[in-house]
């Protein structure tokens, strides 16, 4: 399944890339409208994920999302049908959507990285950017632990 999401859904972003759905966000691109976002889904064959009534109502393929909470609104996902579960070797750039590459354990890293000899290590084919599993994929699985567990808030 392949997403879009719009600008009052950004804080979810990383943790559907994170869980292997291609996910593009309407935010990256500079699209706030309206039309410009159906289009952009319409266009791409991806599944609209808004808080907004009137645009999911414009859409077949739409998820309305009606919390504003991050963990809630991973909540209304997983009971709308979508499998929130990390995937063993990440797919999608967390900052750009572009692919991931694993890097060879002799390569180089920037000095924010790990040595990808001891750590697995991921660049983006897009931007550039290194991933591995480190304090922000634990914080993530914890957060989805949470919601798979039913402790997820339904707050709004």
């Amino acid at each position: 399944m392949q997403l879009l999401l719009d600008v009052m859904c950004g804080g979810i972003v990383s943790y559907l890339r994170m869980c292997g759905y291609d996910t593009v966000y309407a935010g990256d691109h500079g699209l706030e409208d309206d039309d410009e976002v159906l289009a952009l889904a319409r266009e791409a064959d991806r599944t609209l994920i808004t808080r907004d009534v009137d645009l999911a109502a414009r859409t077949d393929e739409s998820i309305l999302l009606e919390s504003r909470e991050v963990e809630a609104q991973l909540t209304e996902l997983v009971d709308a049908g979508l499998d929130l579960s990390l995937t063993s070797d990440p797919e999608f750039c967390g900052r750009c959507n572009g692919p991931l590459e694993p890097v060879p354990a002799t390569d180089s890293t920037p000095e924010y990285a790990p040595d990808p000899g001891s750590t697995d290590i991921w660049r983006c084919t897009a931007c550039g950017q290194y991933f591995w599993r480190g304090s922000h994929w634990d914080r993530v699985a914890q957060t989805l632990a949470r919601i798979e567990n039913g402790d997820g808030s339904r707050a709004g």
